[in-house]
């Protein structure tokens, strides 16, 4: 017996745009499905009501003594509790407020130690891929795309053990953006610690479909952004230890993370003293975003109190309705590291046969009314590893430029999740099955490099 409950007791939860009509170049309207929630999800219906409920209420943030400031500072600090009940934090963590996920691991590339070895698979995100190198006195080691969790572990732990001393995190998705897989983080964890590394979990595909805990985990640090847990409001998380936070010059220089200023002059020669915050405030200057903070607090808690087991329950029906449909059209290739049976939240890429990916999500968009991405995802390097076999795509409407010497490649991804119901699934599997066998019943062509409609 499933410890799920019944899909049937698991309806979509109330989302912004569920009933926002859009017009087909084919004629007529139709309810537009938004499956790209793995770029942004749209705002859960209980945050819009929240943020707009306070709204008349805003006020500057540890900076007033009127009533609505300290409305607001209560509001900001009690968001972060809230946050941090929902990772479930460690008693001497810190929740630190960013604007977004990259935001976040930028963040922890800069307060990284000097000397530290930072260990990243070439599969991530770009937002984890990146920041460490712009961080001067840091070495990268990036480790290649492994085919199975268990390579990944091994991987990992041939890299370590290579490894002089010195400070050492690593950094990791705890599901793929492009194929939507759940890397084993828990095992990642124990092999980064046997080892005397750190390591950081990239949550911002898996916190909006599966509980995030950090302590369970044995992770140090966790990032999330709002705009994909239900939130867009411009807000993300860093959340974890807080040492190397606590020990390293403020992210940004200014008002909020100083608890006192002094100039000084000696022999006619300036300077500024500066006393610094040791909480999370010291990484938090300037007047902080308390709209997103609070909408990512109250998104944390519904999802919270819908409760992951039935939101889990329902994602996995959608999928296997997607891999279900898409299994039936044999010029359709769905993407994946780990193989078909690897457990996976709502995100999934594919190419189809004969078909530019731009062109067939343009086509999904003018004549379904379905929203999906196409591209590289922001993972370069993942996608083209995944597509390296494929072979030479037509030059179509909408072909990437590709650099000298590199062939043009782009996939089409699916995303969705808590607020999808399941005639957007059945509308897109229906759309690909259609496309595919009759082909696209408008022209297009390509403007700023976007394959869209051909103006009648």
């Amino acid at each position: 017996m499933s410890v799920y409950p019944s899909v049937a007791t698991c309806e979509p939860l109330p989302v912004l745009g569920s009933d926002v009509r859009v017009p087909l170049v084919t004629g007529g309207e139709v309810t537009y499905a938004a499956l790209d929630y793995a770029a942004s999800a749209p705002a859960l219906r209980r945050v819009w009501d929240d943020v707009a409920a306070y709204a008349p209420y805003y006020g500057s943030v540890h900076r007033g003594a009127g009533y609505l400031s300290q409305l607001s500072t209560d509001l900001f600090e009690n968001s972060r509790k809230d946050v941090a009940a929902f990772l479930g934090c460690r008693e001497d963590d810190q929740v630190v407020f960013t604007r977004s996920t990259t935001d976040s691991l930028n963040l922890l590339a800069a307060v990284v130690p000097q000397g530290t070895e930072v260990f990243v698979f070439e599969t991530e995100h770009h937002a984890s891929l990146l920041p460490w190198e712009r961080r001067d006195g840091v070495r990268v080691c990036y480790l290649s795309a492994p085919r199975s969790p268990r390579q990944a572990v091994e991987t990992l732990e041939q890299a370590l053990a290579g490894r002089d001393g010195g400070p050492a995190l690593v950094c990791v998705t705890g599901a793929s953006n492009v194929t939507g897989e759940l890397w084993p983080v828990r095992e990642l964890a124990a092999v980064a610690h046997a080892h005397g590394a750190r390591i950081v979990l990239d949550a911002a595909q898996l916190a909006p479909h599966h509980p995030v805990d950090i302590a369970e985990a044995d992770v140090d640090w966790v990032a999330f952004s709002g705009h994909k847990l239900y939130a867009p409001f411009g807000a993300g998380v860093l959340a974890g230890r807080a040492d190397w936070l606590r020990e390293a010059r403020p992210y940004l220089a200014g008002g909020g993370a100083s608890r006192k200023v002094a100039v000084r002059v000696e022999d006619g020669v300036g300077g500024v003293d500066v006393e610094w915050h040791t909480t999370a405030a010291r990484h938090e200057a300037g007047s902080p975003n308390v709209i997103g903070v609070y909408a990512i607090a109250s998104a944390c808690k519904a999802l919270s109190e819908a409760g992951f087991e039935g939101l889990v329950a329902r994602e996995r029906h959608l999928i296997a309705k997607v891999r279900e449909g898409l299994a039936e059209v044999p010029e359709v290739r769905v993407l994946s590291l780990f193989g078909d049976d690897a457990p996976r939240v709502g995100v999934l890429s594919f190419v189809v046969e004969g078909w530019n990916s731009s062109h067939f999500a343009a086509a999904l968009s003018a004549e379904y009314g379905i929203g999906v991405r196409d591209g590289l995802f922001c993972a370069h390097p993942l996608v083209r590893t995944l597509l390296d076999s494929e072979p030479e795509e037509p030059g179509e409407c909408g072909a990437p430029e590709a650099a000298p010497g590199e062939r043009s490649l782009n996939a089409i991804r699916v995303s969705f999740g808590a607020g999808t119901p399941d005639e957007h699934v059945e509308r897109f599997v229906r759309a690909v099955r259609e496309l595919v066998r009759d082909g696209a019943r408008w022209t297009y062509r390509t403007e700023d490099g976007r394959c869209v409609p051909a103006r009648g």
